[in-house]
């Protein structure tokens, strides 16, 4: 609701009112202020409401619209006490529960007020006559015995007052009380103590929760999301003016464009006093320009090689993982809305799409990382964001070996595992860096040989040139046109491949993998969730069994004995290091049990004083039954490494 008063230079002033949320002024019939003097554009600007805000807009006028006797370049939050003037015309703009400052211009009136005019200031003094009344009786109410306005004398109005006063608390930051404010009534006073005691009453855990629930928001933090959204506001507001077809500029231009229109924002607001002193400037400006075009806060993050995770829980709270430790960052998106836009532009590319009816995607970002996104109705606190970061330098073997997630005699035995075509199953659980070692024991395989990996996101980077890389497909909006992990196993069955490399097993396709490893396809590679070897054993099974063929439990171990040779079960821990902890062998079957045998396996020690996980790598002494058969066929092999030192 707009509440405009509109006044001539040495004339009369009127006051109008306005149902809607947009309001244009300009001399040609049709804009809802009509100005007809020749100083006024025909679509001179216009002001919208948004959310009690109002903002002008410049349409391109040829004399310009001012604001307090300074002319605007960009959208512009107008407060009640600012001046608008547009040619011969002063304006201000109030609204609902808004008093616009008065306008007071000297000498007599030269113009009789317009019939709409006469109206509204009729209907201005009757709402001015109704006021009065309404506080006249608010006065006596006031002077009644003090319960009389809760409806009747137990205080349980007030109790319930003071219920939804503490709701209304947990969402908003804590702020002292105004010195006119009335000191706390009985039934608040109630309220409050039985509050207390309830707690008092509660378990630990569920206080603890409580408190992390009411934590606040750092207000420095706040303040600048909200400056961040207000020049957002402005920047859609000045975009549409200039009516730019963004379909048709370039990345580059596109930017340069925008970041100019920021400028022009940030010059208008420092100018008008909006701008805080303590904020950096060109900070903001990227910030703006990456939540705009890009991807917001997280451009920081993805531009530093030293965080491997980023984790958007909602717009107020990230976290990170940085050296395999998660601390909550200090950015923010300035709201929810600007959470989704991130989402939006990094599935768009790559023709994936998230709304309502498909609510959850999994995609990935220019340089390759990992992305998967969640939002409203499924995410209760806004959308959620999981970003696995690429590393742009692969990482090899040798890098493993200096983290100390594997040993040169590990190292050794895993190659010699890959060259001699064993099908290895690489376990663990999430953030354990399976896709990662997988990664790097691919690149074992000979170069002559023709690999095709098969993923849900693309991830992998192999280092061979006879390498074909095939990614599933989610349905379309009519929910057809899926393509399964599943169907492209399959498919690849018939691509003539050497070597099959699945990112990770998860349903029906194990059955297939399985297969494959039994029937000529020596030497694949693939990954799955489970915490031990024996573990993934028994996931595999479950897994085979999600294919919808009714095996009996013997038959499908007798296929897991025969397929898979090797199992290597990775950890993540506490102190956020990864250690490969076993490498195992599947030595066979014994009656219905699927026989294990540890190769290489970690043995932790306890912790160092500064909680760094202390043990060591062991060789069990088994050599494995391919080392005799390589050495029988002549294949020269280092039977040392299974010595312990």
């Amino acid at each position: 609701m707009f509440l405009i008063t509109l006044a001539e230079k040495g004339g009369g002033s009127q006051q109008l009112t306005f149902e809607k949320t947009e309001v244009t002024i300009g001399r040609l019939a049709g804009n809802d202020i009509v100005l007809a003097k020749g100083n006024v554009s025909k679509y001179h600007s216009r002001i919208v409401d948004k959310g009690g805000k109002f903002i002008l807009v410049d349409m391109k006028s040829t004399n310009g619209t001012f604001v307090n006797g300074k002319k605007i370049a960009a959208p512009q939050v107008i407060r009640p006490s600012d001046k608008i003037y547009i040619g011969d015309y002063i304006i201000n703009v109030g609204g609902e529960g808004k008093d616009v400052a008065p306008v007071r211009l000297p000498g007599p009136s030269r113009a009789r007020p317009t019939r709409q005019a006469e109206e509204s200031d009729e209907e201005s003094g009757d709402e001015e006559r109704e006021a009065e009344a309404d506080e006249g009786e608010a006065e006596d109410e006031e002077g009644g015995d003090g319960e009389a306005a809760d409806g009747d004398g137990d205080g349980d109005g007030e109790e319930e007052e003071a219920d939804d006063r503490e709701g209304e608390e947990e969402d908003e930051p804590e702020e002292g009380p105004d010195e006119d404010e009335a000191p706390p009534r009985k039934g608040v006073g109630r309220a409050a103590k039985a509050e207390t005691n309830a707690k008092s009453r509660m378990p630990a855990s569920m206080a603890s929760a409580l408190a992390r629930k009411q934590k606040k928001v750092d207000p420095n933090i706040e303040r600048y999301s909200k400056l961040q959204k207000d020049i957002h506001d402005r920047l859609i507001e000045y975009l549409d003016l200039r009516r730019l077809d963004m379909d048709r500029l370039g990345d580059e231009e596109l930017w340069r464009c925008t970041e100019k229109a920021i400028k022009d924002i940030l010059d208008q607001m420092e100018g008008d006093g909006e701008l805080p002193d303590a904020v950096d400037r060109d900070v903001l400006l990227t910030d703006v320009l990456n939540e705009a075009l890009g991807l917001g806060p997280l451009e920081a993050f993805i531009a530093n090689e030293e965080i491997s995770e980023i984790m958007v829980n909602h717009a107020n709270q990230i976290y990170i993982e940085r050296k395999g430790k998660i601390t909550l960052s200090d950015k923010v998106f300035s709201s929810n809305q600007a959470v989704l836009g991130v989402i939006e532009r990094i599935v768009a590319p790559i023709g994936r799409r998230i709304d309502e009816s498909s609510p959850l995607v999994d995609a990935r970002l220019k340089d390759g990382s990992r992305v998967n996104a969640i939002i409203p109705p499924l995410a209760l606190k806004g959308p959620c964001i999981t970003i696995r970061k690429f590393k742009r330098d692969a990482l090899r073997i040798e890098d493993l070996i200096r983290y100390k997630t594997v040993t040169p005699q590990m190292a050794e035995f895993l190659e010699m595992c890959v060259k001699a075509r064993k099908n290895i199953v690489i376990s663990g659980g999430t953030g354990s860096g399976k896709t990662t070692t997988l990664n790097i024991i691919s690149s074992f395989i000979p170069d002559d040989e023709r690999i095709i990996t098969v993923e849900d996101a693309a991830e992998l980077q192999l280092p061979q040139d006879h390498w074909i890389q095939l990614e599933s497909r989610p349905p379309n909006l009519e929910g057809r046109g899926a393509i399964t992990i599943r169907d492209l196993v399959k498919n690849c069955l018939r691509m003539r491949p050497d070597r099959i490399v699945v990112g990770e097993c998860r349903s029906g396709e194990t059955l297939d993998m399985l297969q494959a490893m039994n029937t000529g396809h020596d030497g694949s590679l693939t990954t799955l969730h489970a915490n031990t070897p024996r573990d993934a054993l028994a996931r595999l099974e479950t897994m085979v069994l999600m294919s919808g063929m009714e095996l009996p439990a013997k038959a499908i171990r007798e296929q897991i004995a025969s397929a898979v040779q090797i199992i290597v079960q990775q950890t993540r821990f506490s102190d956020g290091t990864r250690k490969i902890c076993y490498i195992t062998e599947i030595a066979g079957m014994e009656v219905d049990i699927v026989t294990l045998q540890d190769i290489f396996y970690f043995k932790q020690e306890g912790f160092t004083e500064d909680g760094k996980v202390k043990g060591r790598y062991v060789a069990s002494g088994f050599v494995p039954k391919f080392y005799d058969d390589l050495q029988r066929r002549g294949i020269p092999v280092n039977m040392s490494i299974f010595r312990e030192e």
